[in-house]
C-alpha cells in the first residue's frame, strides 16, 4: 500500500519517516519529496508498506500525529495524474493566430 504523508517538517529525514511507520508494519519504501532546484523538503513524502493491512493501521496510528513538532496528514496516495508530453503545452488542432472566442 503506497500511503501519501503530508505536512512534514522540513527537517524530517527518509530515516525518520521510515522510523515512524516501521512499529505499523515492514516498510518497503520510504522518501521524503525534494525540491529540484533548492534542494529543500517540499513537507511531504510517500511511504511504501508491504501489507495492506499494515498500512491501513499506519493510517489510523499516524494521522494527526505529531511528527518533528506538526501533526502528519496520512492516506492512501492516489495514483498519479497524466503528465502532458514535455514542453510547449500546445494540444492539437491546426493552424490559426491562436484567437479565442
Amino acid at each position: 500500500m503506497n500511503l501519501f504523508v503530508g505536512n512534514l517538517s522540513y527537517q524530517t529525514t527518509d530515516h525518520e519517516l521510515r522510523e515512524a511507520f516501521e512499529s505499523f508494519g515492514e516498510v518497503s519504501s520510504a522518501s521524503v519529496i525534494m525540491d529540484r532546484e533548492t534542494g529543500r523538503s517540499r513537507g511531504f513524502g510517500f511511504v511504501e508498506m508491504s501489507d495492506d493491512a499494515e498500512g491501513r493501521a499506519a493510517i489510523e496510528g499516524l494521522n494527526g500525529k505529531e511528527v518533528n513538532g506538526r501533526p502528519l496528514t496520512v492516506n492512501e496516495a492516489r495514483p498519479r495524474a497524466e503528465r502532458g508530453g514535455g514542453g510547449g503545452g500546445h494540444r492539437g488542432g491546426g493552424g490559426g493566430g491562436g484567437r479565442r472566442y
